[in-house]
């Protein structure tokens, strides 16, 4: 690790603690450093060394920062710098200081309590309008470049402390001319967020990740993953055959239009789900702002420091250890 700090330090970065450690690499947040005691909060994200030098790991990195690079938006985590050390590559990204969805979920089980309906929803469509920038994104000669996460799931939705939700870690996503594990051959995202075509090898497009968000915002309001089975095979069969609930039979108060918006992204035809992100982004702010003042960014933030209580009094909310993208 001293070794690392010295070799980052000579490029204006001091490592201040690891946030995440996986397979292929670990995430740090660290202190970007310029003239006049500029100070910047970052978080690098360093391939190890093993994967650095096999030719299939360092094109999706380098396709992950190149595909990321240009997505510039409010509701997506952004990518500042790819770099080289040593044989090992980095990016450095945005930090995110608050939690992910999935420990809001935890924390909520935990309490005993459910997230508030109107929460869930803003949460959903915030990532939404994320994934509607996402998918719209042309390059720089207007030809539209076709990006598809394929990884909506709650580890990787990020509420900032002062109420941002960011989507995050494009690692897996596919686009035009950046497309590295052929689709009909791999299994693309964690099993039990697929959508029936991810489930089903087919090739994906934008719709596949309404179906994802879709069980992420099923799971913010119910505490549960509905699909989720004992093995990955059971998660994958329930996502393209488990008959659907209706959702207010599990919670009294999912209403009849919330209601009818989760059918319809639901829906395991592509053709009669939402056929883009934004026609669900007006479906999920109409819910939202029809008929009442509803959320925003600041009322999750107090919300989250209602649920994650400071310290001590006037303090930030206190936060369990987090990372804001996987290693």
């Amino acid at each position: 690790m001293s070794a690392l700090k010295n070799i980052f330090t000579e490029l204006q970065y001091d490592l201040t603690r690891k946030l995440a450690e996986g397979g292929m690499g670990v995430v740090y947040e660290a202190t970007q450093k310029g003239s006049g005691n500029f100070r910047k909060t970052v978080a690098i994200k360093l391939i190890r060394e093993e994967y650095s030098s096999i030719p299939e790991f360092q094109k999706n990195f380098i396709g992950e920062a190149r595909l990321v690079a240009d997505l510039i938006h409010t509701n997506i985590v952004q990518t500042y710098h790819l770099g080289q050390i040593g044989g090992q590559y980095f990016m450095t990204m945005e930090f995110v200081r608050g939690v992910n969805l999935e420990q809001l979920i935890e924390r909520h089980a935990e309490l005993g309590r459910q997230i508030p309906v109107d929460m869930a929803v803003f949460i959903a469509s915030r990532v939404c309008r994320g994934l509607s920038y996402a998918h719209n994104k042309r390059d720089a000669d207007g030809r539209l470049l076709g990006i598809v996460h394929r990884d909506v799931n709650p580890k990787n939705v990020m509420l900032a402390v002062e109420g941002d939700v960011k989507l995050t870690d494009f690692g897996i996503a596919k686009a035009l001319d950046l497309m590295y594990n052929e689709e009909g051959k791999v299994i693309p995202g964690k099993d039990e967020y697929l959508s029936t075509e991810g489930a089903s090898y087919a090739v994906t497009d934008g719709r596949s990740d309404l179906f994802s968000l879709g069980i992420v915002l099923t799971e913010t309001l119910l505490g549960r993953n509905i699909f989720r089975g004992a093995s990955r095979l059971e998660s994958r069969r329930n996502i393209l055959t488990m008959p659907l609930p209706k959702f207010a039979t599990l919670r009294s108060d999912i209403d009849p239009k919330l209601e009818a918006i989760l059918a319809r992204i639901l829906q395991r035809d592509r053709d009669k789900r939402y056929q883009s992100a934004y026609e669900l982004l007006t479906d999920l702010e109409l819910y939202l702002y029809s008929d009442r003042y509803g959320p925003t960014n600041e009322k999750l933030a107090v919300y989250l420091a209602e649920i994650f209580p400071p310290d001590k009094p006037g303090s930030a909310p206190s936060f369990p250890s987090i990372f804001q993208a996987r290693a």
